[in-house]
Order: C-alpha cells, then sequence, then structure tokens
C-alpha cells in the first residue's frame, strides 16, 4: 500500500449495515417474517434456514436480492416481502433494538477530528437510513448521506459517479461487501474491507486493506 497516497486521502465513504451497524438479529427476524408471508400465500416452501444463509444478503438492494433469491417471484409478492422486511427493520429502530458496532461512533468522531469528509452509503431505503440518522444522530458525524433508493437502486460504484464531482479530494471506501469494493475497483480507490461483517473471505481479498474491527481505523488513518 501506497502510505502517502493513504496520507493523502481527506473523504471516506462508509457502508453502514456490517461496518457501523450490526444488523445480523433484526435482519434475520425481518427474513423470516416476509418469508412466512410467501410460505402463507403458498409462494414458497416451509422451511428451516441457518442464520448465515439468510445474513448473506445484508448489503444487497431490495431490488438485488431478490432477483438472485427469488427471481421468478411474481413482482407483487416481491414487493410485498420487501415492505416487511423495511417494515420490520424500521420497528426495531423504533424499539431501539439497532446497535452499532463497539467503538463505532467514537471511531466516526475521532475521524472527524482529524479534518476527514465522512460520506454515508449504503444500499437501504430512504426511511431506514433517516431512522438510523434520527437515533443515532448520525448526521453529527456524516457531511453527506446516501441511499440506493435516492438511485432508484442503481450499484453503488454508479452512485459514486454521479456524486463524486462534489469531492475532489482523494478519497477511500470502507465495507464489508463486494459493492463497496467494486466502488474502489471501479474508480481506481483504496478499499479497506471489514472482515467482522457480512462478507465472505473472497469478498474481503479483494479488498487492498483489512481490518479485523471498526476501531482500527482510528490508528490506520
Amino acid at each position: 500500500m501506497d502510505k502517502a497516497r493513504l496520507k493523502a486521502i481527506r473523504t471516506l465513504i462508509f457502508d453502514y449495515d456490517g461496518t457501523l451497524h450490526d444488523s445480523r438479529q433484526n435482519y434475520i427476524a425481518a427474513f423470516k417474517r416476509a418469508y412466512r408471508y410467501l410460505v402463507a400465500h403458498q409462494k414458497a416452501k416451509p422451511r428451516e434456514w441457518q442464520d448465515d444463509e439468510i445474513t448473506k444478503w445484508l448489503g444487497y438492494s431490495s431490488k438485488e436480492m431478490w432477483e438472485n433469491f427469488m427471481p421468478d417471484l411474481a413482482k407483487e409478492y416481491q414487493l410485498a416481502a420487501s415492505k416487511l422486511i423495511g417494515e420490520t427493520l424500521l420497528e426495531k429502530v423504533l424499539l431501539k433494538e439497532a446497535k452499532l458496532y463497539p467503538e463505532a461512533l467514537e471511531t466516526l468522531d475521532n475521524l472527524k477530528s482529524k479534518g476527514y469528509n465522512l460520506i454515508f452509503l449504503s444500499n437501504c431505503s430512504e426511511a431506514y437510513m433517516q431512522a438510523h440518522q434520527e437515533i443515532f444522530q448520525l448526521d453529527c458525524y456524516f457531511d453527506e448521506m446516501y441511499c440506493s433508493e435516492q438511485f432508484n437502486f442503481i450499484p453503488k460504484h454508479e452512485i459514486v459517479t454521479l456524486i463524486k464531482s462534489e469531492w475532489q479530494e482523494e478519497y477511500l471506501v470502507i465495507g464489508d461487501r463486494i459493492h463497496d469494493l467494486e466502488i474502489g475497483h471501479y474508480h481506481q480507490l483504496i478499499t479497506i474491507g471489514c472482515t467482522y461483517g457480512f462478507g465472505t473471505k473472497a469478498e474481503m481479498q479483494q479488498s487492498d486493506i483489512r481490518i479485523n474491527n471498526i476501531q482500527e481505523l482510528q490508528e490506520l488513518l
């Protein structure tokens, strides 16, 4: 890694779920609720799900998830099941059952104090982003917050193409899934892979730097 290039970076693009927010249990509950709906409407067969079979979809946009998970499911049922997942995740936030990884906010505060611009970029809905913004006061840390729903769920690397003119300084990407690392590949950016998130080992191999917990960024940057 070119240390001089790393030192020149002033803007950091953060993924959210699996990077700052430990969404495992809430997403598992939401997924199972949606699957029960599909079973009740005879659109899916009853079955038991292993946690890792469910969490592998974390980091995908709703559109991308259904295209890969049940591509033949009628659109109306995809939308209804997606709505159930979204409603459940929002309920969890409002019940204060959402939790960030240890030292997540402290790390953001540390990086902010060092003069970095912080950008939030998640494959989520606007309602989800806004709920987390309010609960965790994320706007105290992030200069801008973007979600894929604002851009009709296009890939993250395409979103960065649209927004990067606003941030002329050198920047890097921090995330736990291939969608985040693709940003680096498309835009020739340094990428930091979060091994504690939901990505596979193969995905993490695509990153330039790997961290085992979020607070490692305080020493790295």
